[in-house]
């Protein structure tokens, strides 16, 4: 393997320690990255994954451990030095100037200094970003405002402006979590061009099929420290699921003998009748779910998902047609309508639709359950503590308290 040839590696990262209040995010690990080789890390939430490319774009400092590039000692401590260094990361999370336009965005704090006419100077960046958004086949104007683009457009201009950096290592943190099946395969043939231009990948994700895809060699992180590597033809479904987990899936999954599908003709727990969203929608919408089914919504973007889940919900207003709740017809437009029906919207954009960053996760968790958790308009503090306790056990949330913002 190309890899393994290299000597020495383009990263080598060994007995990397990083705490936080209460969490020990990693402990010993080491991280080895050759020249052009698109290294996958993958591991359950919680396993260190994002903590280590933190330290590695100098958005945190380890608390022991060191990293080599190309065999000589380095100190990444700001995202600056990393970036200097020739490595970006591009965040999981959005970090982009809405009200400024895409080109703006990709060469914000990296404007040309030259003294010429400003007009010039703009001239130059519009022509720059957009070759860059060509080759990621990102479909706007760069003069496009990004406060107007989808969630999975702002993606792609994230992912834009690392590789206007020109860095000889992209650190990509769960890079299609918003994208299209035909912009993740986009940017799969961007990540073999940049391999051939003798790019290094350190590439995050939840979705195994995307590390066979991309993968040259694969490191699995569990509980913050190493479980293991695979070389690209030991990659598989079963081999990453075992070094997770720590055991075989077979141990804990029993295939039941006798299949028990949902029955179509089971009575609807929710219907939407004959639903219009948008006003340019060329057909009403029809469909319903029976207790115990999934139903997956798919399409293009700009298809009408988001907006679909938005109206169900009650976030944006029906144009017209009627959903009911075990028969009952319940009031569009109003998410606390919604929820009482027992209906809830986890968000595209988790960050600034789903969560109240300012609060604690105590806060957050038991928001949408105030009115059952209240008496005479006080909150019962005991029964909200209780109920988030319990949902930190039930979804293993790595907080050191329930307190913490």
């Amino acid at each position: 393997m190309a890899a393994e040839n290299e000597n020495p590696p383009l990263v080598d990262a060994a007995g990397i320690t990083k705490s936080f209040p209460g969490v020990r995010a990693l402990e010993n690990v080491a991280l080895r990255l050759g020249h052009g080789e698109t290294l996958c890390v993958v591991g359950e939430n919680g396993a260190g994954k994002s903590t280590l490319m933190k330290i590695l774009g100098g958005v945190h400092t380890a608390d022991s451990g060191a990293i080599r590039l190309n065999g000589e000692p380095v100190e990444i401590d700001t995202v600056h030095t990393a970036q200097r260094l020739g490595i970006t990361l591009i965040h999981q999370e959005l970090n982009l100037a809405e009200s400024l336009d895409v080109a703006g965005n990709l060469f914000l704090g990296r404007e040309p200094r030259w003294a010429g006419p400003l007009k010039l100077i703009r001239r130059d960046i519009y022509r720059d970003a957009a070759v860059v958004m060509r080759r990621l086949g990102l479909d706007c104007s760069p003069r496009t405002p990004v406060g107007r683009l989808s969630i999975g457009q702002q993606q792609l201009v994230e992912i834009a402006r690392a590789m206007t950096l020109r860095s000889r290592i992209l650190i990509m943190d769960e890079p299609t979590s918003s994208l299209t099946q035909k912009e993740t395969e986009r940017l799969f043939a961007v990540i073999r061009d940049l391999k051939r231009d003798g790019v290094s990948i350190l590439y995050i994700s939840h979705r195994l099929a995307e590390v066979r895809e991309v993968a040259d060699r694969v490191t699995v992180l569990r509980d913050g420290r190493n479980a293991g590597e695979l070389a690209r033809s030991e990659i598989s479904h079963e081999a990453i699921v075992r070094l997770m987990v720590g055991r075989d899936v077979k141990q804990f999954f029993h295939r039941p003998t006798t299949a028990a599908p949902v029955s179509p003709s089971a009575a609807a727990v929710f219907e939407a009748r004959r639903i219009v969203v948008q006003a340019a929608q060329r057909r009403p919408i029809s469909f319903a779910l029976s207790a115990g089914e999934i139903t997956g919504m798919a399409g293009l973007m700009g298809a009408g998902r988001t907006e679909l889940a938005e109206a169900i919900f009650g976030v944006r207003p029906l144009v017209s047609g009627e959903l009911a709740v075990d028969g009952k017809p319940i009031g569009a437009g109003s998410p606390g309508k919604a929820i009482a029906a027992g209906i809830y919207l986890v968000p595209e954009d988790r960050r600034s639709q789903g969560l109240l960053l300012a609060q604690s996760v105590k806060e957050n968790i038991s928001l949408p359950s105030l009115k059952r958790l209240q008496c005479v308009g006080l909150v019962k503090r005991r029964a909200e503590r209780e109920l988030a306790e319990r949902m930190r056990a039930r979804l293993n949330i790595r907080t050191p308290r329930i307190d913490q913002r």
